[in-house]
This record gives structure tokens, sequence and C-alpha cells, in this order.
């Protein structure tokens, strides 16, 4: 079972763990985005991105309380964060992001597993990240234009993270992604904020999904 603090605790230490670390992810994201080193990020934008982090890791203690597999969702969160931003700014998903996102996920469900024996969870999230990426390389590959490579890989790490929660939490994220997209895309167009043909960003609602799915799911739906 997770280790039990009590719930002002957990909010009071997740508040401050997102002033410290907010700031530090504005500025990450502004500099891949930029690809520029010097990059400063706005007062606005770390607002922003700190108020958005506290929110996103407030869920996650609510979701799971105090476990190893709270590091997976809460690293997921922080990658969340800096992945929408540059992904809205510059429609690029950096790997410096990604990569280390699936290593630390990976490894903390492991450890999840081993110390409260959730392996059956731990198994169904890597069947579920190993089917979401081959699905979504399926789909790059007869339509580019349609899915970059950086959303095959997001899409990867999302399946591992909804997977260990369950198969209906997958299901649903993706459904709740592709529809948040959707109405995105009909807001802009209604407001001549973009063309039939306009580029938008996957990302941002894919991960919007994700976290509808597992905020609707609670944490009943954990092993």
């Amino acid at each position: 079972m997770p280790v039990g603090f009590s719930r002002p605790v957990l909010l009071g230490v997740v508040l401050v763990v997102a002033v410290v670390v907010g700031p530090w992810l504005a500025r990450i994201a502004v500099r891949l985005a930029a690809r520029d080193d010097t990059a400063v990020p706005s007062t606005a934008r770390i607002g922003v991105m700190t108020t958005l982090l506290a929110g996103l890791l407030a869920g996650t203690v609510e979701l799971t309380g105090l476990r190893p597999a709270t590091l997976a969702v809460a690293w997921a969160a922080g990658a969340a964060v800096v992945l929408g931003a540059v992904d809205l700014a510059s429609h690029r998903l950096p790997d410096r992001v990604t990569f280390p996102a699936y290593a630390v996920c990976g490894a903390a469900l492991v450890v999840d597993a081993a110390v409260l024996g959730s392996w059956t969870a731990l198994v169904r999230g890597l069947l579920a990240g190993g089917a979401a990426f081959a699905v979504s390389v399926a789909v790059a590959a007869v339509s580019p234009a349609a899915l970059g490579f950086g959303d095959v890989k997001l899409l990867g790490l999302l399946g591992l993270v909804l997977g260990w929660a369950g198969w209906g939490v997958l299901l649903a994220g993706i459904f709740l992604g592709l529809l948040t997209g959707a109405l995105a895309s009909l807001v802009l167009l209604a407001a001549r904020r973009a063309g039939w043909r306009t580029a938008l960003p996957f990302a941002p609602p894919l991960m919007a999904g994700a976290v509808l799915a597992l905020a609707l799911a609670g944490p009943a739906s954990l092993g």
C-alpha cells in the first residue's frame, strides 16, 4: 500500500516543489523552443507553467498517494509541461525531454512493482506503451503530416503511464485527447485563428486527454 502522510503535508510539499521547479522548467522550455541557451522566460510564462505544474503535482499525489509510482506520474507531469510549451511555440517535442521521461517513469514503475507487488500494472503499462508506440509508428508511416515522430514517442510514454493505471484509462486518454484536439481546432477555426490546412500542435491535447482520463479514473483504478 502507498505510504500514508496527511493530505495538507503532501500538498504543502507539492507547492514548494512547484515553486522551486516551475521557473526552471519554464527556462528549459523557452530555451528548447528558441534553440538558444541564453533565452529567458517571461514572468507570465513562469507563472503559468508553475501554476500548471502545481496543479498536476497536486493531482498526482491525490491519485497515487506517496509510493514509488508517484515519481513516475510526477515526472511525466513535469515533462508534459515542458513538452506542451515547446510544442506550442515551435511544433517540436525534444528528445532531451522525452527520453529521460521514459527512463525515469520506467524505473519508478519497476521499483513500485518490486516494493508493492504491482507487477500486473507494470506489465500492462509496458504492453500499453509498446502498443501505443507501434500503432503510432504505423499511422506516422502512412501519414507523416498527421503525426510526427515526436508525437509517436510521446504516445509511447503516455501509453506506459496510462496503461499502468488501466486499459480503460488508456482508451479514455486517447479518446479524450483526440476530442480535445478536435474541439480546440474548431474553436480556432471559428475564431479565424487557424485555417483548415493549418498545422496545429498535437501534443497539448494528447496530454490534456491523459490528465482528464487519470482524473476521471481516480485512485480506485490503481493496482
